[in-house]
């Protein structure tokens, strides 16, 4: 089993930056694709970010270019830097785990493991 909890979420202004961070334990999170999520009332989660065990990274369409995952082992830790953010943004971002193709890490339904999500609001 594996444990996720994300913080970093908060009240930020269009433009601003904030950085999450999803810590695990239970496991050791080096095997694992680590994805981050997001979703708004009455709409289907949407893929924003992962990085594979191996560390290649795929984005989502709507935040490629200003978000950036990345992952620290020795940490068991994975973070999202999300920088020009915009009104929207905003949404709860949740952070998954799980082991599977590469081709599949955009679906939700491939992780194994979710996190509690961490509420970010960005104001215009």
């Amino acid at each position: 089993q594996v444990q996720l909890v994300e913080s970093g979420g908060g009240l930020v202004q269009a433009g601003g930056s904030l950085r999450l961070s999803c810590a695990a334990s239970g496991r050791t999170l080096s095997s694992y694709a680590m994805g981050w999520f997001r979703q708004v009332p009455g709409k289907e989660r949407e893929f924003v970010e992962a990085i594979t065990w191996g560390g290649n990274i795929y984005y989502g369409y709507s935040v490629k270019g200003r978000f950036a995952i990345s992952r620290d082992n020795a940490k068991n830790t994975v973070y999202l830097q999300m920088n020009s953010l915009k009104p929207e943004d905003t949404a709860v971002y949740y952070c998954a785990a799980g082991s599977f193709p590469a081709s599949s890490v955009s679906r939700a339904g491939s992780y194994d493991y979710w996190g509690q999500g961490t509420q970010v609001t960005v104001s215009s």
